[in-house]
């Protein structure tokens, strides 16, 4: 088992690498969060909910010597609902056309069910190198950080999946981020620069403000409501009349929930949690956007929205 706790120096590659990597594993096992911490901005929704991220969001790592971008799919999971049969479409799609997939399995949780269901479907993809991330390492000790080591490199044996690596990592304190971002580079395929320098997605800018809208939405909200959420952003328009030194861009976005019963746990008492959604998302899309924005929301019901194929393509799945 080669598990790699510190950075290696690699050998000077004779051309320029770019190529995809994609994170997989149960829902809320760190990826939209190790994702934001190797391009080095929110780029990708983080919510300690699972099921909350369902575009296939790229961050963009710029080296000098290379370019890795990273594609963000849905948590895979048994699906229940047709809006769950396509996020599993999704993801597996994605694993057929990525250079490298890193599997993500937290440090302080048992391997389990989710974690075997998705090694499974891992095993049968043959060509694609699987790079192995243990995440979370900051809320174990060293022991249970091992034994949690051997236990994905057993699974890997069980299941015949050849690790290319196995890396313990924490996003959120920024431990051994970049020895990953390391070990990844030599697994892509040499080749230019697939985006342009500065560039950290390539979401259209209207389905990142949906994102960080529905983010803003989920947090403190009612488990019932995970998946009933979905934001689709009218229009971006900039405000006319405004001098040239103070623009506003206006944002008309609509929040559609699945039953009328929702809609008062969204808006809160006196609107108070739609008041707070707005303040908070409204923060965030100025930081993306470099630009003052007024958002306007409203809440509408989308009658059962993710069992209707009609509803679904116009929200955007």
């Amino acid at each position: 088992m080669s598990v790699r706790t510190q950075s290696s120096e690699q050998p000077a590659e004779a051309g320029h690498r770019a190529g995809f990597a994609c994170f997989v594993g149960r829902p809320n096992a760190g990826k939209s969060t190790l994702t934001n911490a190797l391009v080095g901005q929110k780029v990708a929704i983080t919510s300690n909910r699972p099921q909350t991220t369902r575009h296939t969001v790229r961050g963009i790592v710029h080296r000098p010597d290379a370019q890795l971008i990273l594609v963000d799919t849905p948590g895979l999971h048994k699906p229940r609902t047709l809006l769950g049969e396509r996020l599993n479409d999704v993801v597996r799609t994605t694993w057929a056309e990525v250079d490298v997939i890193g599997f993500c399995l937290p440090a302080d949780q048992k391997i389990g069910p989710g974690d075997r269901f998705i090694a499974k479907e891992l095993a049968g993809i043959k060509k694609t190198p699987k790079v192995a991330i243990v995440t979370k390492t900051d809320l174990v000790d060293g022991k249970a950080l091992a034994e949690q080591l051997i236990a994905v490199d057993q699974l890997g044996q069980e299941l015949g999946i050849t690790w290319a690596e196995i890396v313990p990592v924490s996003a959120t304190a920024n431990q051994q981020v970049d020895l990953l971002a390391d070990l990844l580079i030599p697994l892509m395929p040499e080749g230019p620069a697939l985006y342009p320098e500065g560039d950290l997605t390539d979401e259209p800018e209207q389905v990142m403000v949906a994102e960080l809208i529905r983010e803003a939405a989920l947090e403190g909200v009612r488990d019932e409501l995970p998946h009933s959420i979905a934001v689709v952003v009218e229009e971006m328009l900039p405000r006319e009349d405004r001098p040239a030194d103070k623009p506003l861009l206006d944002i008309h976005a609509n929040l559609f929930i699945e039953r009328p019963s929702q809609k008062g746990i969204v808006i809160g008492p006196k609107g108070k949690r739609l008041k707070d959604v707005g303040i908070k998302s409204r923060k965030q899309i100025e930081a993306l956007l470099g630009t003052p924005v007024f958002l306007d929301l409203h809440v509408k019901v989308a009658k059962d929205w993710q069992r209707d194929p009609k509803q679904l393509r116009r929200l955007g799945f």
